[in-house]
């Protein structure tokens, strides 16, 4: 199940069941080694990555498309509430390394029936069509992220 909505004109919010407890789902967004089997829309992979999970760490993810070029992103993390919260910045890092327009992604998870509802909110988006670039993303992303086994998350 997949519900997109947006909040405002500079804002992306997806809730979606995850047929997982919300300790498996907090361990797909802070394992590292789980993070990058699902993390990137569908095709793509992550061939490099580093992910310093506490408050205040940074993160980093090189994703690398199915024709082979690849795209950055990084931030840090804000939010540590294992295992209902997390939050982190998100910026593009274009090719010499400088850090595009931050966004702030959080993501909750809440007990429901069937496993977990997953509730995604990224703000402060430049446009529409960036907002609307990101839910296309992340849509992909979250297909990958159902697909995962139910022991990958088990904690």
């Amino acid at each position: 199940m997949n519900d997109v909505k947006a909040a405002s004109e500079l804002e992306l919010r997806i809730e979606r069941l995850i047929a997982a407890p919300p300790e498996q789902v907090y361990a797909y967004w802070t394992d590292p080694g789980l993070v990058v089997k699902w993390f990137g829309p569908e095709g793509y992979d992550i061939p490099e990555s580093a992910f310093d999970v506490r408050v205040g760490g940074a993160w980093t993810a090189t994703m690398r498309r199915p024709d082979g070029t690849r795209a950055t992103v990084s931030g840090t993390y804000r939010t540590l509430e294992p295992p209902r919260r997390v939050a982190f910045t998100w910026a593009w890092v274009d090719d010499k390394g400088s850090r595009g327009h931050e966004t702030t992604v959080s993501v909750t998870c809440e007990t429901a029936p069937g496993g977990t509802r997953m509730t995604l909110v990224q703000r402060e988006f430049e446009t529409q069509e960036r907002r609307d670039q990101h839910n296309t993303g992340w849509s992909s992303s979250f297909k990958k992220l159902d697909r995962m086994p139910a022991s990958a998350g088990k904690v």
